[in-house]
């Protein structure tokens, strides 16, 4: 026999976030940092250098590359944002037209978490238990609340807040999870609409760089409709079987198959994945720990095994690729699910140190950011602005009257959600993710409008594109040996290079050499070139970027 639900809900405690909360929660979160900004260093400028020498003829779409160093397989978020830059870029310019249908990616993965969750709370073990006398939630309001409570819980992971807003293939992979969890949460609640969902997410997953991940997923839905609580889960099995052998043969058509997997050499490493796995859920995984261990004698219900499954395949993935932050980040909308079954059994106290903990945080990170910003603008206090002038070489601060009033109004709502909670607002389930949501909002909101061109110039590459372009004519041959990729995808699709980084100096036709030189060890000649100047990123002071120009006998 079962132990009972731990779960005791009012009527009064179901209540939905109003929807307008919702969305604007959502806007604050999605929208900034889409617009008025170049790729950023690394994986944001490398996956947009492939979509961008694809549109422009300089590779094949069927094998993207960069200076002819071949891609990773990831072949459908590729080809979404080549076809956006094809569509859109002569009007919007080539980043935003690329970071387009990224957002949109994002805003899905919001979308099918809130509908995940929902789905799974309406079952009849995620349902709380009746009151003796009435009273108890109704079973659609409960749901709302809860999924409600899911998104949330998603927007206040930090992980997400980087990752999330780049032109990747692992926001990608994040949609394709989303999808293939909405698939299996929503098996006895629609017709045909989860069926396709599963049916498409494995193989989109698969073209999207991550065919094991695929087929993991697909191993665990295959056990969970096979021996989980709903009768309709075996009806479900064959469509979750088909997307699993799709998803192999796409991976085998694209050749995305390979293995990689990272040892640990070092206990360094070892101790930086702990740290990694503590911050980058928060705070979504104590809460999942804590629904764990409430309802450990319903895990093999529907509501915890499908969240909990999936969850664990990401998380394995990012073991055995040596705390790899983009596979961790395909936990989050699984552990976000789990989270909100946390809500309905914390304990006032509880509730009240996350309230206290976020507004102390967040609110100490927002201070931090407006007094750089006024350092900037006003020289008042002068110690940031002379901080920034010593990290960043060159930069110059900017006004801009949009950015500020927005800026000035999320500060304000802020300050007005924590006098909310600060209130006698007890009774909604999904209380005590109000802040640290919002604060997460916020700190982006203000990364994005305050900080944005510092921001921007610390992590683009235009900077030194445009110092590199005082000493390289445009449209030359560039050799780019042992450049990182990133580099190699700002030459290209920044400065108009061709780049040649597959051959050696010595057998590349370039007359121009491009090489990285750690400043504690800088090259003073090599055969047949002749250096012509070193350039810097401003925020790397470490190392050098070396032009050389091939000597007219060679």
């Amino acid at each position: 026999m079962n132990s009972p639900n731990p779960a005791l809900v009012t009527h009064r405690a179901a209540q939905r976030l109003p929807r307008l909360a919702l969305f604007l929660f959502c806007a604050a979160y999605v929208i900034p940092g889409v617009f008025g900004r170049d790729p950023w260093k690394n994986a944001d400028i490398t996956a947009f250098g492939y979509m961008v020498g694809m549109v422009d003829g300089r590779s094949s779409w069927i094998s993207p590359a960069l200076g002819g160093l071949p891609s990773d397989a990831a072949l459908l978020p590729y080809w979404l944002g080549a076809a956006f830059i094809k569509l859109l870029g002569p009007l919007l310019g080539a980043p935003l037209a690329a970071r387009l249908p990224f957002a949109l990616l994002l805003v899905l993965v919001l979308v099918l978490t809130w509908y995940s969750t929902y789905h799974l709370a309406r079952t009849d073990a995620a349902q709380p238990l009746p009151f003796a006398f009435g009273g108890e939630a109704n079973p659609i309001d409960y749901a709302r609340a809860i999924a409600d409570g899911a998104l949330l819980a998603l927007i206040a992971t930090l992980g997400l807040l980087q990752l999330g807003h780049e032109t990747t293939p692992e926001l990608a992979q994040l949609a394709s999870v989303s999808l293939y969890l909405y698939g299996l949460s929503a098996i006895p609640m629609r017709g045909i609409e989860p069926r396709l969902a599963v049916l498409f997410a494995l193989p989109a997953l698969a073209a999207s760089g991550a065919p094991a991940v695929a087929i993991s997923l697909g191993v665990v839905g295959a056990l969970i409709c096979w021996r989980g609580d709903q009768p309709t889960g075996r009806e479900f099995l064959p469509w979750v079987i088909g997307s699993t052998l799709v998803a192999a043969g796409a991976a085998w058509l694209i050749g995305a198959w390979g293995w990689r997997l990272s040892a640990y050499s070092s206990a360094a490493q070892f101790i930086a994945t702990l740290k990694l796995l503590v911050w980058f859920p928060w705070p979504a995984w104590p809460l999942a720990f804590w629904t764990i261990w409430r309802w450990r004698h319903h895990l093999l219900h529907r509501h915890l095994a499908v969240p909990l499954g999936c969850a664990m395949v990401s998380l394995a993935a990012c073991i055995a690729m040596g705390g790899s932050d983009r596979a961790l980040m395909l936990t989050l909308p699984p552990l976000a699910v789990l989270a909100s079954f946390a809500l309905p059994t914390l304990q006032r106290s509880t509730s009240a140190a996350v309230d206290w903990f976020s507004v102390f945080f967040f609110s100490v990170c927002s201070i931090s950011m407006w007094v750089v910003y006024l350092s900037l603008q006003t020289g008042i206090p002068a110690t940031p602005a002379v901080n920034v002038g010593r990290r960043l070489s060159g930069y110059t601060s900017s006004f801009s009257i949009i950015a500020l009033l927005i800026a000035g109004l999320g500060t304000l709502a802020w300050i007005w959600l924590v006098r909310w909670r600060a209130g006698r607002h007890r009774n909604p389930l999904w209380k005590s993710l109000v802040l640290p949501a919002s604060g997460v909002a916020l700190c982006w909101l203000l990364l994005t409008t305050l900080w944005l061109p510092m921001m921007d110039y610390a992590r683009s590459y235009r900077p030194l594109i445009d110092r590199i372009a005082r000493h390289v004519p445009k449209n030359q041959c560039v050799n780019g040996w042992a450049l990182p990729r990133g580099q190699i995808a700002a030459l290209e699709s920044l400065g108009g290079y061709q780049v040649d980084a597959i051959n050696a100096p010595p057998l590349s036709r370039c007359d121009y050499l491009l090489r990285i030189e750690p400043t504690s060890n800088l090259r003073t000649s090599i055969a047949g070139w002749t250096l012509v100047a070193r350039e810097q990123r401003p925020s790397d002071k470490d190392e050098l970027t070396a032009i050389y120009r091939r000597n007219p006998t060679q």
